[in-house]
C-alpha cells in the first residue's frame, strides 16, 4: 500500500470513529446537511469492493460502518425523524 492510500485509509477509519463517538447525530441530519450518511458510506464500501473483485455484502459493510449489526444500532440509537427533518429531506433535491 502506498503512503497516499495509507493516509486515506487512516482518515476513513477516523471518520468512522468520529461517527461512532457521535451516535446522537442521526442519519437524516447527515443527509440534510452533508448529502450522505452512514448507509451511504456502507454502499460506497460495497461498490469499492465490487470494483476490486472483493465480495462484500451490504449488511457486512453496514456492520463495519456502524460498529455493530445495523438493527442493533437502530434500536439503540436511531430516533424518530421530526416533521421538520423529513420536510428538509424531501425538499433537498428540489432546491
Amino acid at each position: 500500500m502506498d503512503k497516499q492510500t495509507e493516509i486515506e485509509a487512516a482518515v476513513f477509519r477516523r471518520l468512522l470513529e468520529h461517527l461512532d463517538n457521535n451516535k446522537q447525530v442521526q442519519n437524516i441530519e447527515l443527509m440534510n446537511l452533508a448529502g450522505f450518511c452512514r448507509n451511504c458510506l456502507s454502499k460506497w464500501m460495497v461498490t469499492a469492493a465490487q470494483e476490486r473483485g472483493v465480495a462484500l455484502d451490504y449488511e457486512a459493510a453496514r456492520e463495519q460502518v456502524y460498529g455493530m449489526p445495523y438493527p442493533e444500532w437502530k434500536d439503540r440509537y436511531q430516533t424518530q425523524a421530526t416533521p421538520e427533518q423529513l420536510a428538509a429531506f424531501n425538499n433537498r433535491d428540489q432546491s
